[in-house]
């Protein structure tokens, strides 16, 4: 073999790789303008996150956040045509939203919604309004899950929590009429839904929406490396985030990180979003392969430029909605985009 390939010695796992230089990376003009100017607006630098055992420390940084993000979201949240009702469903807290607007095929459909904040953060006065949002961009009833949190209530309460709502609603509304959507590491509970539905023998939803998923929590992708930095809402991992959540389980657990289930006996269809800037775009693409190995319906929707999360009200966040409303007509009954 020629000096300028490849030898045939295989390299060690830190040895193989490649080393690049500083350089600047611009917002490219093949999105919407209100995308390239979220592109060019950098995540807020944070500070250390307390230690894994400072449980206190944990409980001021959960109230600080959900506190910051629930004033920045309250005036445009409460602004959409949407109402919200909190209720208790099988023993779990739940804001239910109403849409203003509910197609015919949608009137009888529920959609459980499991919100994002990587299993620790943005619970109640976030979630309530996050089913405001939900409920308005899919024009039907959701039921958005307040899951309880680390570090009170690690693994596995959030999971139990999601499958004692779920199964309630099997009594008022049926599998076949439940859908299950989760953003980030709600996404994450979503996945792993089905997965423990199944080892309980109670019936899977019609299907389920993963929306730049946190399906492995041992983040070993390719992009927690390629999208570092580059991600301008999630620009770095969150392992001490994820520790804090599994409180001691096996990170490859399947129902810890999904990505790691057997997706064989009957997994719901399912979609799956993310972007070419998200840091979760390897969790999303590599979750959209498990389930095709193992023979089931997955539709993977990939959007340019797009960071964890979507653009933040830019066209191309409609066309999220529109694209799984075409996936729900598909295969959950559900009415097509308007």
């Amino acid at each position: 073999m020629s000096d300028d390939l490849a030898t045939d010695v295989p390299l060690a796992a830190e040895q193989a790789g490649i080393t690049l230089e500083a350089r600047f990376v611009p917002a490219p003009t093949s999105v919407s303008p209100a995308a390239r100017a979220r592109l060019s607006t950098p995540a807020p630098a944070k500070g250390p996150l307390p230690a894994l055992d400072d449980a206190a420390g944990w409980r001021a940084h959960v109230e600080a956040v959900n506190g910051a993000f629930a004033a920045m979201m309250r005036e445009p949240m409460h602004r959409l045509p949407a109402t919200v009702r909190t209720e208790t469903i099988g023993g779990v807290v739940v804001h239910v939203a109403e849409p203003h607007d509910v197609p015919e095929e949608n009137r009888d459909k529920a959609l459980v919604y499991l919100h994002g904040g990587a299993l620790v953060l943005l619970g109640g006065e976030c979630t309530e309004l996050f089913a405001r949002q939900e409920a308005a961009s899919n024009r039907v009833r959701v039921y958005a899950v307040d899951y309880r949190t680390p570090p009170d209530h690690p693994y596995p309460a959030a999971l139990e929590d999601c499958v004692a709502v779920y199964r309630a609603l099997l009594e008022t509304h049926g599998a076949e009429r439940v859908v299950v959507s989760g953003a980030s590491g709600g996404a994450n509970l979503a996945a792993a839904l089905p997965l423990r539905l199944r080892e309980l023998g109670l019936p899977l939803p019609s299907a389920v929406a993963l929306l730049t998923p946190e399906v492995d929590l041992t983040e070993s992708g390719d992009t927690f490396v390629t999208n570092r930095e580059l991600d301008v809402v999630l620009p770095r991992g969150l392992p001490e985030m994820n520790r804090l959540y599994a409180a001691g389980a096996d990170l490859t657990d399947p129902l810890v990180s999904p990505l790691f289930g057997d997706f064989a006996p009957g997994y719901p269809p399912t979609y799956l979003q993310t972007g070419t800037r998200d840091l979760f775009l390897s969790n999303t693409v590599r979750m959209h392969r498990a389930l095709r190995r193992a023979g089931q319906v997955a539709e993977l929707h990939v959007w340019e430029a797009m960071p964890h999360g979507g653009f933040g009200g830019a066209p191309e966040d409609r066309e999220r909605y529109d694209e799984l409303a075409h996936f729900l007509a598909r295969h959950a009954g559900w009415a097509p985009p308007a």
